[in-house]
């Protein structure tokens, strides 16, 4: 379950290429610099999650802070989405997205906490 939810993380680090992958991936323009890097740096900082998730899966000893830190990625980016609504469809994609890694986290880490 952590190596599915490390690839949906790992998905949108393709968005440090550059504006035209971010509005492939998000549906919006991004000409304004600001906002580019703010982006960009927001796919680095989903490749590290995705790593942690992905890394975490062989090695044990990560587990539960790999688990921790897909649960807060997860809940907070359905939560914000959940409490401001009027999202275009390329932001409902990613919630799917999120959706499935939620049920994988769960399931993982029910496997988790039972293993031990």
């Amino acid at each position: 379950m952590l190596i599915v939810v490390g690839i949906i993380h790992l998905l949108p680090l393709s968005g440090v290429f550059g504006s035209e992958r971010l509005a492939a991936l998000y549906g919006l323009s991004f000409n304004e610099p600001n906002l580019v890097i703010l982006m960009r740096h927001r796919a680095v900082l989903f490749g590290i999650v995705g790593l942690l998730l992905t890394f975490a899966a062989f090695q044990p000893l990560f587990q539960t802070l790999a688990f921790v830190v897909g649960f807060v990625s997860i809940v907070s980016f359905l939560w914000l989405a959940w409490s401001i609504q009027g999202y275009n469809p390329q932001i409902a994609r990613v919630i799917r997205a999120d959706v499935i890694a939620l049920v994988c986290l769960i399931l993982g880490a029910v496997a988790h906490v039972y293993r031990k």
